[in-house]
């Protein structure tokens, strides 16, 4: 199993859910194409879970 994982925003979250504006904020990503590696855990697979419509996720 990856020890990390490559988050990047592929979709806008103009019109997301305000949860779901906020999960993407607290995973470190700001704009459109922006990419962020974070820790493999249970935590981060939970934010990544609830805006997988939003963000593009490979495994480092």
């Amino acid at each position: 199993m990856a020890d990390k994982l490559k988050i990047t925003l592929v979709k806008s979250t103009i019109g997301a859910v305000p949860k779901h504006k906020k999960t993407v904020e607290a995973l470190g990503l700001r704009k459109l194409h922006h990419t962020v590696e974070l820790p493999n855990n249970a935590a981060v697979k939970g934010m990544v879970n609830q805006v997988k419509h939003l963000v593009k996720v490979e495994e480092i």
